[in-house]
């Protein structure tokens, strides 16, 4: 009976040390596989879900997307958080710095970055993607609607999506749900016409059905001044709306611009915020950068002009501004998932779709 008890006990002993030598493998597993998934998403790609329709038709609602940091360098961490969480401490920055990429951002290249105007350490802000319509040195106008860079309008993706004056005939109504398979969304009426969220392609359809009588891009008056009490600088710079806006240069590192009544609302979030420093006016108007005298600045940064692909639909510079090139994160590659939001559903047909 000893000599049995003994084997058992052995056994048990055996058995206890290999389940430990199994957890300690397993433990040690995961925390390998935790320490490079924490790596890779810090210093190489990170995942993002679009969250709004601004980017639509290019990005969908649901669409889950990979974010490469090497294309325009990975920045070094600013700040603590928790990994895999949106716990961030924004008591403390660490020093960074951006290591080079292999490009510079490219005129229409679609970019993820930190939205400018929340009031935290860089990486703690939210993130944002729209598309770089505007790189440093362009001198970018709004006419009508449509876009000018250096004078030369802009060619329209198909992809590009804008509010159409849609006019019926005479006592027919427009069905929802046939606007909806051509894309569309019905966005408002009045008396004579429905006001319809198009593609060109969607444009060219509802046009040509019979019920309708007119499809034109509904273009705002310029009179109509929806900048006049915003809080932004650069709105209350542009004295206009979305649909108009007059000429500006996008600023960039060694430009200088004048410092003048006309020229500061479009530049001071960029000269005092984001590149620190104190300018005061003085009695007779001039300016006063650090407290010396100035009729000129000359950036240190690059900038960006950011619009999002549904032009009537976008919370984009044309109402904030420009982006630092220090908020930048990275360009999106690929959607790796896709999930119909409405019906919740994948869509299979855009899982592994690369994204330009």
């Amino acid at each position: 009976m000893a000599k049995s008890s003994t084997r058992a006990q052995a056994r048990q002993r055996l058995n206890t040390s290999k389940a430990k030598i199994w957890a300690k493998e397993w433990l040690d597993a995961i925390v390998w596989a935790l320490t490079v998934a924490v790596i890779v998403r810090t210093f190489f790609f990170e995942a993002y879900r679009i969250p709004t329709p601004s980017m639509e038709r290019t990005l969908l609602t649901g669409d889950f997307l990979i974010v490469s940091k090497l294309n325009y360098g990975l920045r070094t961490p600013m700040a603590f958080g928790i990994p895999f969480t949106e716990i961030n401490w924004n008591g403390v920055e660490f020093p960074w710095t951006r290591l080079p990429g292999w490009q510079d951002i490219q005129r229409n290249d679609i970019v993820v970055f930190n939205y400018p105007i929340d009031d935290a350490i860089i990486s703690n802000k939210t993130n944002y993607i729209k598309r770089a319509v505007a790189v440093p040195g362009d001198t970018l106008e709004i006419r009508d609607k449509v876009l000018y860079l250096n004078g030369t309008a802009e060619d329209q993706r198909p992809t590009y999506e804008q509010i159409y004056r849609v006019v019926p005939r005479e006592r027919v109504r427009l069905s929802e749900a046939k606007v909806r398979l051509a894309g569309g969304q019905i966005r408002g009426t009045d008396a004579q016409a429905y006001y319809i969220s198009l593609t060109q392609e969607g444009r060219a359809t509802v046009a040509s059905w019979p019920e309708v009588s007119a499809v034109e891009r509904y273009v705002r008056p310029a009179e109509i001044n929806d900048y006049a009490t915003s809080p932004f600088d650069f709105r209350r710079g542009m004295a206009s709306n979305h649909d108009h806006i007059a000429p500006f240069v996008v600023p960039g590192r060694d430009l200088t611009i004048e410092l003048t009544d006309a020229t500061w609302p479009i530049y001071r979030t960029a000269v005092v915020r984001y590149e620190g420093n104190r300018v005061d006016r003085t009695a007779d108007g001039g300016f006063m950068v650090n407290g010396e005298p100035a009729s000129r600045y000359t950036f240190r940064k690059n900038y960006y002009f950011m619009m999002g692909d549904n032009r009537d639909n976008s919370e984009d510079s044309r109402m904030w501004g420009f982006v630092p090139e220090d908020h930048v994160i990275g360009k999106p590659a690929i959607i790796y998932l896709s999930i119909d939001t409405e019906r919740w559903l994948p869509r299979l047909g855009r899982i592994f779709n690369l994204i330009n």
